[in-house]
């Protein structure tokens, strides 16, 4: 017996619970794409303006996106494949567009009230740099996994009755 089947669940919330496991497994994939473009960019920070580290989880973010429809249409609802791609697609990209503007106001807001206990808790300014924007990109992340289930749950990859 696994450990879902002994949650006091009924079979339709059970369902939902693996559905929700299959959205974070996907989300974690997309999550290590997003983290390994930002990062590549980030590097890179040291020839470009101050605003890059924000246009860097914009195109981790993107790419990882891109990655995640189409898992999520493949893996995590199967079913919605009887609508058309092209709909989903946008609906999809809608959904992530609104979790971006979550994203970085989550990613801002943490790196923004962080940014010191990271220059003060770590010697190297650089170390502290990336440390402290990889843990307000988790962060924001990890807030924005939830908007997106549900959100995508509900509207672009609904089953037609």
């Amino acid at each position: 017996m696994s450990a879902l089947q002994s949650l006091p669940l009924s079979d339709a919330n059970r369902r939902e619970v693996k559905r929700f496991v299959k959205f974070a497994i996907v989300g974690t994939a997309g999550m290590l794409t997003h983290l390994t473009i930002f990062n590549i960019l980030l590097a890179l920070r040291l020839y470009l303006a101050a605003w890059w580290p924000n246009a860097a989880n914009a195109i981790g973010f993107s790419i990882a996106v891109m990655q995640n429809f189409s898992l999520n249409r493949r893996w995590t609802f199967p079913e919605s494949r009887s609508r058309g791609v092209g709909g989903q697609l946008g609906q999809f990209i809608l959904v992530s567009l609104v979790g971006l503007a979550i994203n970085s106001v989550v990613f801002w807001a943490v790196n923004h009230l962080l940014e010191s206990f990271w220059t003060t808790a770590i010697a190297d300014p650089d170390v502290a740099h990336i440390i402290g924007n990889n843990f307000a990109l988790a962060s924001a992340i990890g807030v924005v996994l939830f908007w997106n289930f549900t959100i995508n749950r509900l509207w672009t990859f609904r089953s037609h009755a």
